[in-house]
């Protein structure tokens, strides 16, 4: 690594992937205050992830279907066409 370009926080952090529970160690400045004990069984800051490789669509092959029926319903009940009121 070239010297003097990364913050002094640079350390080795455990990544958690929650959806899928998978976890991979690397290194990171993001500030966590939640802590794992690793397999080689030091302590290093943890941070979870909603998505990772393991449960990204793109790279599993594996497409989660999204139910929009019901998004499009409640969108035509709320702003669909409104008779015009009566002019006298």
């Amino acid at each position: 690594m070239k010297e003097g370009i990364h913050p002094k926080s640079y350390r080795p952090v455990v990544f958690k992937d929650i959806s899928c529970d998978y976890t991979f160690l690397s290194r990171s400045c993001a500030e966590t205050k939640d802590t794992i004990k690793w397999t080689d069984g030091k302590e290093y800051p943890l941070i979870k992830l909603e998505i990772s490789s393991a449960s990204h669509p793109y790279y599993t092959g594996k497409m989660k279907l999204v139910d929009t029926a019901g998004r499009v319903d409640k969108f035509r009940t709320r702003y669909g066409k409104k008779k015009p009121a009566d002019k006298k």
